[in-house]
């Protein structure tokens, strides 16, 4: 029988560790090359990591929730359905082993070796026409931890072990002897935000504690040498953005945007652009090594998304040559991906300038701290219906309109207030009013 061992491999980011965050498969699946096995968080990202061999499922040598180095092996994979159940001497978790209904004799094995002195090629490993059904499979595959005899799902086993309970002490409901997080619940442990209340506490709520890793912890680290490395000055301007709302309206019912979710983020994103025609400025970068200001003549688009794990900004690489229709597609496409929290390392990197939107949770505004590598970030506020000041002299009239606040965060060493305050005031100028942008 022969077996296999697959480890971390290097993602290509120049990354030394990685989190285990779900298991594709179970103890027993049968599986092909470049099979999804399972997905790990990064300091930039979530990856989805594809099989280098073809056979049985023998072993899970990593639990759900753990950080292991680049070159540890994380799963066991043979030749054959007989020998699919760990050894008894195995001292990282494993799930018992299943005689799935479709294994067949003669499993191809080590069909690709891989090279350990590589990074793993993440990119176009095909189609993956078997990946819903076993996905589906191994969310509801138990996971045993070795000598323990406890069997729980992968979800109650990362509750328990996030608050401390003992899972030999918890009794399950199923026939099958499987833990859920339903379990926990019926006997009293709270599985929610708080842990159980410290020993003499007297207060009538809890702690939780989450371990600062993975992408959460990169992005602390990047604002933190942001914010006390670049001088920060921030501006802001309240406008009438009334008719950027009714150009929103028309877009929409417009059949060229019947693919396009289209919001006032998109005409932002264009005036942005359109502004930085008149001052480039903004879209260059302060080298300290080199003790020079590197335009750029392109414009990568960054666009702040809130994930669970923390934040990210995706960027549009070439924003500046699309049409709005175009710029509107990538947009979507980058914040659906962003939010399930599996953007790309490459669509995270080489950014120019970011747009954050804080509208959507209702804040009127702030002064936003510059993405690493960059010299600007514009923060785009709440529309809110307010009374406004409308017209002129004798027509001059208080009427109810969309109003909004946008307030750009610069790198004051080589973007001066004068540079600054004109940038803005163009971004504003347009989406006030959407037809200056014939002007730019």
């Amino acid at each position: 029988m022969v077996t296999s061992e697959f480890k971390l491999p290097d993602v290509g980011e120049g990354l030394t560790e990685a989190e285990i965050v779900e298991w594709h498969v179970a103890v027993g699946d049968v599986i092909k090359v470049n099979d999804p096995v399972c997905d790990i968080e990064t300091a930039k990202s979530v990856v989805e990591l594809p099989s280098p061999y073809a056979g049985v499922v023998q072993e899970l040598l990593v639990e759900v929730g753990t950080e292991v180095q680049v070159g540890t092996p994380i799963i066991r994979i043979g030749d054959s359905v007989e020998a699919s159940a760990p050894s008894p001497e195995a001292s990282a978790p494993s799930a018992p082993s299943v005689e799935p209904a479709s294994a067949a004799s003669g499993v191809e094995t080590n069909t690709v070796a891989p090279d350990d002195d590589k990074p793993l090629n993440l990119v176009g490993y095909g189609a993956r026409e078997e990946t819903a059904v076993r996905r589906s499979r191994s969310m509801s595959a138990p996971v045993a931890a070795a000598g323990s005899g406890v069997l729980a799902k992968p979800t109650a086993r990362k509750a328990a072990r996030d608050r401390g309970i003992d899972l030999s002490g918890v009794t399950p409901a199923r026939a099958d002897g499987v833990i859920t997080t339903a379990d926990l619940d019926s006997a009293g442990f709270d599985t929610g935000s708080f842990a159980p209340q410290e020993p003499g506490s007297t207060s009538g709520g809890g702690e939780r504690r989450e371990p600062i890793k993975g992408l959460r912890k990169q992005m602390g680290q990047a604002m933190v040498d942001s914010a006390f490395t670049l001088p920060h000055v921030t501006i802001w301007t309240t406008i009438d953005v009334t008719r950027t709302s009714e150009l929103v309206a028309g877009l929409q019912a417009n059949r060229d945007f019947a693919e396009v979710r289209v919001s006032p983020l998109l005409v932002v994103a264009k005036a942005t652009l359109l502004a930085m025609r008149r001052t480039p400025i903004i879209n260059s970068w302060w080298d300290e090594a080199a003790q020079e200001i590197v335009f750029k003549e392109y414009v990568n688009l960054g666009i702040a998304a809130a994930t669970p794990r923390g934040l990210q900004v995706p960027n549009v690489k070439g924003a500046d040559r699309m049409s709005l229709v175009e710029l509107g597609a990538a947009i979507n496409e980058l914040t659906d991906t962003a939010r399930t929290g599996k953007t790309p390392p490459a669509d995270q990197t080489g950014g120019t300038f970011t747009i954050t939107n804080i509208g959507p949770f209702g804040i009127d505004g702030g002064a936003p701290i510059i993405n690493p590598g960059e010299s600007a970030i514009l923060s785009v506020g709440a529309i809110k219906r307010q009374p406004w000041i409308v017209g002129t002299g004798d027509d001059e009239r208080i009427e109810p309109r969309d109003v909004c606040t946008l307030a750009l965060s610069f790198d004051h060493r080589h973007i001066d207030g004068e540079a600054g305050s004109r940038f803005l005031a163009d971004v504003a100028k347009i989406v006030a009013d959407p037809s200056t942008a014939l002007l730019f």
